[in-house]
């Protein structure tokens, strides 16, 4: 039985307008059209109107807290969740290559597959990776049992691997002049090479007066 009260990120005594507000902010976020009609956001954008319909409406969600409170008493209490198979078809991979994933739980109410979100205790996902960090790509499952709150994690790694060297050094070269993400630090979100710029003209800086003053 899915938790509709986690798919909206809610607890479970949330208020009418708790929901309300969980839902435009959730829809707005998954909806197909700002996604470039990904099936990932299509599903998840399936679940939060599913979620907000029953929810939202007092009568369903009177008779789905009945049948969600009757299913957490019947599940099985001093049963820790249990990871049973965790593979990918391939650990190493070049950029938009096809990765077919596979999984299966036991004993656990809540499976997420990072970074993709919520999925059933058991499935299959094929996607493609457009884009590794650091020559790696991870995904990651979580299983749970939220009336033990245990939740236990597998991890897969694939690499990056390339064509030629050339490949990869032009990759290397991009990922210097990328912009990168607005931090205190560096509030302007610079490429890497402005880092690696400055740090050479305060070597030569330093290094001059250095001379000069022991020339002096």
């Amino acid at each position: 039985m899915k938790d509709y009260y986690y798919f909206l990120g809610i607890s479970h005594d949330a208020s009418e307008e708790d929901i309300k507000k969980a839902y435009r902010k959730l829809s707005l976020k998954y909806h197909p059209d700002k996604n470039e009609n990904d099936d990932f956001f299509a599903d998840r954008f399936r679940e939060i109107q599913e979620a907000y319909e029953t929810l939202s409406d007092k009568s369903k969600r009177y008779t789905y807290d009945q049948n969600l409170e009757s299913q957490q008493k019947s599940f099985r209490y001093n049963v820790p969740p249990f990871i049973k198979t965790f593979t990918a078809n391939k650990i190493h991979a070049k950029k938009g290559e096809e990765i077919i994933i596979n999984w299966q739980t036991q004993n656990a109410d809540v499976v997420k597959v990072l970074p993709f979100g919520l999925e059933k205790p058991y499935g299959e996902r094929i996607f493609k990776i457009t884009e590794f960090k650091d020559g790696k790509f991870q995904i990651l499952l979580h299983a749970t049992n939220s009336l033990l709150h245990k939740t236990v994690v597998q991890g897969i790694t694939i690499t990056e691997v390339f064509e030629t060297e050339g490949e990869k050094f032009r990759d290397k070269a991009e990922e210097l002049f990328k912009s990168q993400p607005r931090t205190v630090a560096n509030p302007h979100g610079q490429p890497k090479i402005m880092k690696i710029f400055v740090a050479i003209v305060l070597i030569v800086l330093a290094t001059y007066f250095l001379i000069k003053s022991f020339s002096n």
